[in-house]
């Protein structure tokens, strides 16, 4: 029945940090901005080597953003985890948890973006 999986929204408080974010520091492709029949700000993202997108949603008369803890999160896999904590570190944000290593040499952290949805950095043992 699905043919092919497209994207997922996730709705954002302050559209510029959170594309600065997945733009500056996940290195995401901005590949389209629009605006709603509703008058939401969309921005949508291409993930690296992937035909599918992140889109955010800025929709402001909607309520705040609060994004429950453990909920949701977003898991990419990575070349260097070294070099993402440094960039992370450089930047100021947060490492939520790790880095850590499981039985099977796979190292990651969690990190958050600026609504606080998780995000998991992983390096596959090579």
């Amino acid at each position: 029945m699905i043919k092919k999986y497209l994207h997922t929204r996730f709705r954002v408080s302050d559209m510029d940090k959170s594309v600065s974010f997945y733009q500056g520091i996940l290195g995401m492709e901005v590949i389209e901005e629009k605006t709603s029949p509703r008058g939401s700000k969309l921005v949508f993202l291409k993930f690296p080597e992937m035909d599918c997108e992140l889109e955010l949603c800025s929709f402001p008369d909607s309520g705040s953003v609060h994004v429950p803890e453990d909920l949701v999160h977003l898991a990419f896999q990575v070349d260097d985890l070294q070099d993402c904590m440094d960039k992370l570190n450089t930047a100021g944000i947060p490492i939520t948890e790790g880095p850590l290593e499981s039985s099977n040499g796979t190292k990651f952290i969690f990190t958050e973006d600026p609504d606080k949805y998780e995000i998991e950095l992983m390096q596959y043992k090579n």
